[in-house]
């Protein structure tokens, strides 16, 4: 009997040893999302897809999971204006998803609390990604002090839109890589018909326009350790630019002139020479009567160029860093997901290979749509500073009473200077 008893113990002391063994061999993130048996489960928090490309999402992850058969992948949507608001709840809460949509306004934000992994060594780990499959300035956005907390997914940017029509009827060259605000203006001064309400150029005079205008002109916002150093000549010179083109020369329409239109309407109806906007126009211009097409943007002292981006980064909590990270890297590089965008015209892949953009350059108008990649290699970023909301908002007002001749633009900036410092101190 005691033999029986012996035996017994030694079977189940074994059994239990290869239980042990197995679940040390095959258990635990890192394997399962490499391999393993058991399946990794992630979530992914996302408002780009909502509404328009859920669908396409969907295929993406398909895509993604048949790739990764160890790693599945729950989706969770949400609109824009509520993003950001319930991501913030989540993270608070300690119900961060794993993997999740920065924009890259956002992205400084979220790196400089800690709340995102750094994904540096996953990335010199990783076979299977090379840098530089994407466009190096891009990709180097979202990093920050030095590491990578982000992979660029998506983006778009600003151009120079023109109506050939009227630069014909002017007898004006149409704009060139190598324009300078000086040529600009010399173009819409002649393009300019007061009688028939017909403006040369238009460009809103706000922050958003602001810190991109500066930088063409060798001028930024905040020094290198974020503080106000918005008071300077390169600045002021900068703002004299955007707004004497409304109150002095009257090459752009001023508010009042333009009623309540948007510029894309002014534009369709043949009264902009020029206006400055997003590629997101595209779609929205292709059936305009008139011929048109886009251009490298003028600039001053050297090129600037808007840089829009979504990222996707990885919860610094979460347990399941590298199975977030495999598809982080999915959705920024891979062949499939940017031919995906490009045939669903969800927004544009950072990749360099002009194979799967072909298609999308062989689309018209606008003939020159090799500008958008062009344009990257001089992208300005927003200052990344806190509280650019109400940074913002506090320029924009400001920039409106220069406009409506109720404050010099000297004043203007010696304002907003004392604005900066009073938010950031808070």
């Amino acid at each position: 009997m005691k033999k029986w008893w012996s035996l017994l113990v030694l079977l189940v002391v074994g059994v239990i040893g290869l239980v042990g063994c197995t679940s040390s061999e095959s258990g635990g993130e890192e394997n399962s999302a490499d391999g393993g048996d058991s399946q990794t489960e992630i979530t992914y928090y996302s408002f780009s897809a909502t509404p328009n490309y859920e669908d396409v999402l969907s295929d993406i992850v398909a895509a993604f999971e048949e790739e990764n058969p160890n790693i599945k992948v729950n989706t969770e949507l949400t609109a824009y204006q509520d993003y950001f608001t319930k991501l913030q709840t989540r993270i608070a809460g300690g119900n961060a998803p794993d993997v999740f949509e920065l924009n890259y306004e956002n992205f400084v934000q979220y790196a400089s609390k800690g709340t995102l992994a750094d994904l540096t060594s996953l990335i010199e780990e990783d076979e299977n990604f090379d840098p530089e499959q994407l466009n190096q300035e891009a990709f180097k956005a979202y990093q920050f002090e030095g590491k990578q907390y982000g992979m660029v997914e998506s983006f778009s940017n600003v151009l120079t839109f023109y109506n050939k029509d009227l630069f014909d009827k002017a007898g004006v060259d149409y704009p060139t890589e190598d324009w300078t605000w000086e040529d600009e203006l010399a173009a819409a001064e002649k393009i300019t018909d007061e009688e028939n309400n017909v403006w040369g150029t238009y460009a809103p005079v706000t922050m958003n326009e602001y810190f991109k205008i500066a930088a063409q002109n060798g001028g930024n916002l905040f020094d290198k350790g974020g503080n106000p150093a918005v008071d300077n000549e390169a600045n002021l010179e900068a703002l004299n630019y955007m707004v004497d083109k409304v109150t002095e020369s009257g090459v752009s329409p001023s508010p009042g002139e333009m009623s309540g239109q948007q510029p894309a309407d002014l534009f369709l109806n043949g009264q902009l020479g020029i206006v400055h906007t997003g590629i997101w126009m595209f779609d929205a211009f292709k059936d305009a009567s008139f011929e048109w097409d886009v251009a490298l943007e003028a600039g001053n002292t050297q090129k600037a160029h808007h840089f829009f981006a979504n990222g996707l980064a990885v919860s610094a909590d979460t347990d399941k860093k590298e199975a977030a990270y495999k598809f982080a890297a999915f959705m920024s590089a891979s062949e499939e997901v940017a031919k995906l965008r490009v045939e669903n015209s969800w927004e544009l892949p950072a990749i360099t290979n002009e194979d799967i953009l072909q298609p999308y350059l062989e689309q018209t108008p606008p003939e020159n749509r090799q500008a958008v990649f062009n344009a990257l290699d001089t992208l300005v970023l927003p200052p990344a500073v806190d509280n650019w909301s109400k940074i913002s908002d506090i320029t924009n007002q400001e920039f409106e009473k220069a406009l409506n001749g109720d404050k010099t633009t000297e004043d203007v900036l010696k304002t907003l200077q004392s604005e900066y410092e009073d938010i950031l101190s808070e």
